[in-house]
C-alpha cells in the first residue's frame, strides 16, 4: 500500500506561491515569484531527486499540472528521476475544469467522490502518490487528514505576501520529524510523518 506525500517549497513566513518564476502564479497580485531561484543549490537538487525517485504516481492541482506540462515534455531525460518520472509515471489531476489532459499518462479526478478516489489510487500503489506544490489541493488534503508525510523545504527569505500552505481552519495535527538536513545556501529541509491529532498541556502544574 502506498502513501501520500506532499513536497513543497516554503518561505520563512510559510508562503508557497510561485517559487519558480515571476510569471508562474501572479494571482492575488503576487509580485515576488521566483524566490527559490537565488538559493537553488546542489543539496536542493539532491533532495528533490531522492523524493522523485520514490514516486509511483503524481497527484496535482490543475494549475501545477499545466505549469509542469508547459516545461517537462520539452526537458525530458529518461535517466533523470524528475523529468523521467513526471513524463512517464501516471498523473492524476484534481480539477473540475480540466476535461482532456494532453500531457499523459494522465487522468482527471473530479467530483464529489474525490476523497475516495484519491485513497483508492494511493492504496493501489507500491510507491508514493506525490503532491508537488498545488497550493489549493495541498490545503484541501491537509484539512481531510489525507497527507501521510510532509517534505518542507524552507528557504531563508520572508515575503510578507502570497498564498500560504497552512491556512486557518485545518485540523490540529501532530507530526513526527523523520529527517532533517540543511543545504549550503541555507535551505532547511524537514520531513514529517503524521501521527494523529495534536495534544495539549500546561506547564503550570509542573
Amino acid at each position: 500500500m502506498g502513501k501520500l506525500t506532499l513536497t513543497t517549497f516554503l518561505t520563512l513566513d510559510g508562503v508557497m506561491q510561485a517559487p519558480g518564476g515571476p510569471e508562474e502564479d501572479t494571482s492575488g497580485g503576487f509580485e515576488y515569484g521566483g524566490w527559490v531561484v537565488p538559493y537553488a543549490d546542489e543539496g536542493m537538487g539532491e533532495f528533490v531527486a531522492e523524493v522523485f525517485g520514490r514516486a509511483g504516481a503524481f497527484l496535482l492541482g490543475r494549475k501545477t499540472y499545466e505549469i509542469f506540462a508547459g516545461y517537462w515534455p520539452q526537458h525530458d531525460d529518461p535517466a533523470d528521476p524528475v523529468a523521467g518520472g513526471l513524463n512517464r509515471l501516471p498523473k492524476y489531476v484534481a480539477s473540475t475544469t480540466l476535461k482532456e489532459p494532453a500531457w499523459g499518462p494522465a487522468a482527471v479526478l473530479d467530483g464529489e467522490h474525490l476523497q475516495s478516489e484519491i485513497v483508492r489510487v494511493k492504496d493501489a500503489l507500491d510507491g508514493e502518490l506525490q503532491v508537488h506544490g498545488s497550493g489549493q489541493l495541498a490545503q484541501w488534503l491537509l484539512a481531510r487528514d489525507l497527507v501521510d508525510e510532509l517534505n518542507l523545504q524552507v528557504f531563508p527569505v520572508f515575503l510578507g505576501a502570497g498564498r500560504k500552505l497552512f491556512s486557518t481552519g485545518g485540523l490540529p495535527t501532530a507530526f513526527e520529524l523523520t529527517g532533517s538536513r540543511t543545504t549550503s545556501s541555507g535551505i532547511a529541509i524537514h520531513t514529517y510523518r503524521q501521527k494523529g491529532r495534536a495534544t495539549f498541556g500546561t506547564f503550570l502544574d509542573s
